[in-house]
């Protein structure tokens, strides 16, 4: 069938805010270093981001305060794992590794996905998928340096594969944002995910032990003392609220496997960012190793399941209604 001029039309208009969301979450991770570094705990860091984010977006919750009734399991489990989950492990994983690992590692998401498509819902994959898993992995190996004997702070790469293992349950949980007859709208279940993570990191931060004494004074970042209110202003603004938002209209007009295409940039400008500001350079296997992960992930994305295109199947298939917003950002909450 041969797509209209206007959805053509709004696909290309929906690269912009695609390009904006992957480039504000990618800067997420250069921003918090230097706040960890000053002394803040990285859990704290997560609760601030968090709980500034749902702050702003409360008259959102409120508008669609209806969600709460209809769909409180999804809620609760996007609070947990696409918000808490994997924002408390990633910003864990770049107190100890560099943040561009960290978030090569938590690429290996989509590999790890197809992983449960395949063995858990013993649902089939396309060869091309299972490529891509392996492509990732053998990236990976790369990244950390596998023959080094993990040169890398081996807790630090534990928590970035649990953030991997928590974007898994994002796109799980992705397959049920559109059903029944009233699809959910991913900005509701942005602004109460938000909520839930912020419920949730009170409990486990415990923010009033929190030194906010950090937060009226500078961090260093790229040799040059940083007023730290700034930073978290950039991380709380840019890199959570305009991120989502944008990430959410990006997939009105795009869809699924396209947005995550771009997503992938996020990658790539957060090592960029971490090897200009904060000094954190790559070896060239390093290098070499990220593309690689960067290419099974596009491929693990983009391939055709051998299902019926009508069956939601990660790794490609058509996303039911409704859960485009919430797929797209694999991860992203990084």
């Amino acid at each position: 069938m041969q797509s209209s001029p206007h959805k053509g039309t709004g696909r290309v208009a929906g690269l912009g805010p695609a390009l904006v969301s992957a480039l504000a979450f990618g800067g997420s991770g250069v921003a918090a270093k230097p706040l960890i570094e000053a002394g803040l705990d990285p859990l704290h860091v997560v609760w601030l981001r968090v709980a500034g984010a749902a702050l702003v977006l409360l008259p959102v919750a409120w508008r669609h305060r209806a969600l709460v009734l209809r769909r409180p399991a999804l809620l609760a489990g996007f609070g947990l794992l696409a918000v808490a989950g994997v924002q408390a492990c990633y910003f864990a994983a770049i107190a100890r590794i560099p943040v561009g690992v960290a978030l090569l590692v938590e690429y290996l998401g989509p590999a790890l996905l197809l992983g449960w498509v395949r063995f858990v819902q013993r649902r089939s994959v396309s060869r091309a998928a299972a490529v891509g898993v392996v492509l990732a992995v053998a990236g990976l190996a790369c990244v950390v340096e596998v023959w080094a004997g993990l040169g890398f702070d081996a807790v630090g790469l534990l928590l970035a594969l649990g953030a991997a293992c928590c974007q898994v349950g994002y796109f799980v949980l992705s397959d049920h944002g559109g059903d029944g007859d009233e699809p959910v709208d991913p900005v509701g279940v942005v602004a109460y995910g938000l909520l839930v993570g912020a419920g949730l990191l009170t409990v486990v931060a415990s923010p009033w032990t929190m030194d906010w004494q950090v937060l009226a004074g500078r961090a260093e970042l790229a040799g040059a003392a940083v007023p730290a209110g700034l930073l978290l202003a950039w991380i709380v603004l840019v890199a959570t609220v305009a991120a989502y938002l944008t990430g959410v209209l990006s997939v009105r007009r795009l869809s699924p496997q396209v947005a995550g295409v771009v997503a992938c940039l996020e990658a790539v400008v957060a090592t960029v960012l971490a090897w200009v500001l904060l000094g954190e350079h790559l070896s060239t296997p390093q290098i070499v190793g990220g593309i690689v992960v960067l290419l099974g992930a596009f491929i693990a994305q983009t391939s055709t399941p051998k299902s019926a295109p009508a069956t939601p199947v990660a790794g490609g298939g058509s996303a039911p209604a409704g859960a485009e917003g919430e797929l797209s950002r694999e991860s992203r909450p990084a």
